[in-house]
């Protein structure tokens, strides 16, 4: 799971303190329903790794006593967890914004049927992978007959209210297809506006645009290809000082499905906790301690955040 790990341990990357923790970004676990090309967690249909009730508990105890503002859920796919309801329901009551990165797929399969309503009823913010506008380029990462499956699951969201001046907010994200930064972020967005508006009426609220991480399927597939040094300097040479001071991981904290912590997704596919002293920290910590100020744990993917117009989970930082 961590083999490009060696080759990204030793870096020079800019020393890193976190600010208040104001989201709490929690991977409910690696089952999915796709295994997608550029997927950083490696997820899939075969993995069962899942946050268990308890683990569940204590999120919503965290978000309660520690005030969060933003309760960021992940996977795998999230839904798929069987407390997912549950968490997003509590954290709602507590006033906390839950935000959903579906694959949008997922709210099709057998059982899921009603989970668009469930999202909708909770005014949940939905962050939707399509990593392209175009069918051949979305199925080639994600698998065929994804990009008919997408268009369905958003036109279905749009006719919920998604993606329109209300509550009901609808983004989708956009990964380039292989070794390379994403295009303009803003330039991007007018080509999905104008190709799905005009071709299937589908209407949503803002493009966020992710750069790949060398880490788990993509960084082996580079590896295999021997694509993975020259990539890295791509990133490394695309670096921007000012993006230093956007990067997610200095107001985000994330949470493995055991409920461990760490600076940021990335860091956690990688093995790399957040640590007070010697021990890795759990999610119970940040109900008697505050990690600002905390030293940020860094390697050479964190090149991947601050290249080019910066990438992070809500998109381009610049």
């Amino acid at each position: 799971m961590r083999a490009t790990f060696p080759l990204l341990a030793a870096t020079d990357f800019p020393a890193l303190a976190r600010r208040r923790t104001d989201t709490l970004q929690v991977n409910l676990g690696y089952t999915c329903n796709l295994s997608c090309v550029h997927c950083h967690v490696n997820a899939g249909p075969n993995r069962t790794e899942q946050m268990d009730g308890a683990t569940v508990d204590l999120v919503l105890e965290v978000l309660r006593q520690a005030r969060m503002k933003t309760l960021d859920l992940t996977g795998g796919a999230p839904e798929m967890n069987p407390h997912f309801r549950r968490l997003v329901t509590g954290a709602r009551e507590l006033g906390v914004k839950v935000m959903d990165r579906c694959n949008l797929t997922i709210l099709e399969q057998p059982g899921y049927e009603d989970m668009a309503d469930f999202l909708a009823a909770h005014e949940v913010e939905i962050v939707a992978s399509l990593p392209c506008y175009q069918e051949d380029n979305v199925d080639r990462q994600r698998g065929k007959g994804t990009f008919d499956a997408s268009i369905r699951v958003l036109q279905r969201l749009n006719a919920l209210g998604y993606g329109g001046n209300s509550a009901l907010k609808l983004h989708l994200v956009f990964n380039p297809q292989g070794p390379s930064l994403p295009p303009p972020q803003a330039k991007l967005k007018t080509d999905y506006d104008r190709f799905l508006g005009e071709r299937f009426g589908i209407r949503f609220n803002d493009l966020y645009t992710i750069t790949n991480m060398p880490i788990q399927r993509f960084g082996s597939m580079l590896v295999s290809k021997g694509q993975f040094d020259d990539y890295l300097q791509l990133l490394r040479g695309a670096h921007q000082d000012a993006n230093l001071a956007g990067v997610m991981c200095r107001s985000l904290v994330s949470v493995d499905y055991q409920g461990y912590l760490y600076d940021c997704d990335f860091n956690q596919m990688l093995g790399m906790p957040m640590r007070r002293a010697s021990e890795r920290m759990h999610l119970s910590a940040l109900l008697h301690t505050h990690v600002e100020g905390e030293r940020i744990a860094v390697a050479e993917h964190c090149w991947g955040c601050t290249a080019g117009a910066g990438s992070s989970c809500g998109g381009a930082l610049a």
